[in-house]
């Protein structure tokens, strides 16, 4: 069966229907995974059924195609989302090596119709480590060097 980009963007938007308005089980956001055509993996938000504010839809998304593909690359993957990817999501994205990403919802669309503001992450982001409202210290950096050699030594180290 043939799938276009709307197919898997109105499943990821049922998804979303479905987490937030159905289980309540967290905010508006479904995803999708697709490659060579087909839906490898699905996820949605379940930040609060689960008490987990990792527990976004393109995260469980992403770990669900790459535990079945038997990856921690989805090279040839795009990823379908009902509302743009936050920072952790976006992130998440690059690592996978996801080759195209679609999005329904923008940010502002989120922001008020859901009151979710990311404005203070992108901002924060933005700045210097030292200037962010999380104080962030450096320390026993020696320490944590010292297993990065040995690392970088590993015969058997698999690469990313």
């Amino acid at each position: 069966m043939a799938h276009d980009h709307t197919d898997f963007m109105a499943r990821a938007i049922a998804l979303s229907e479905k987490t937030s308005l159905v289980e309540s089980a967290g905010g508006v956001f479904g995803c999708v995974i697709v490659q060579d055509g087909e839906i490898i993996a699905e996820g949605a938000n379940r930040v609060v059924a689960e008490n987990d504010p990792t527990w976004h839809g393109e995260i469980e998304a992403i770990r669900k195609a790459c535990k079945s593909q038997g990856t921690f690359k989805l090279r040839d993957a795009t990823l379908y989302t009902s509302a743009e990817p936050c920072p952790m999501c976006m992130a998440a994205a690059y690592w996978a090596g996801i080759k195209r990403v679609y999005y329904a919802a923008q940010v502002e669309d989120a922001l008020e119709y859901g009151g979710f503001d990311d404005s203070m992450i992108y901002a924060e982001l933005k700045k210097d480590v030292s200037e962010r409202s999380i104080p962030t210290t450096q320390i026993m950096r020696t320490e944590a060097v010292e297993v990065w050699k040995k690392y970088a030594q590993k015969a058997d180290r698999v690469p990313y």
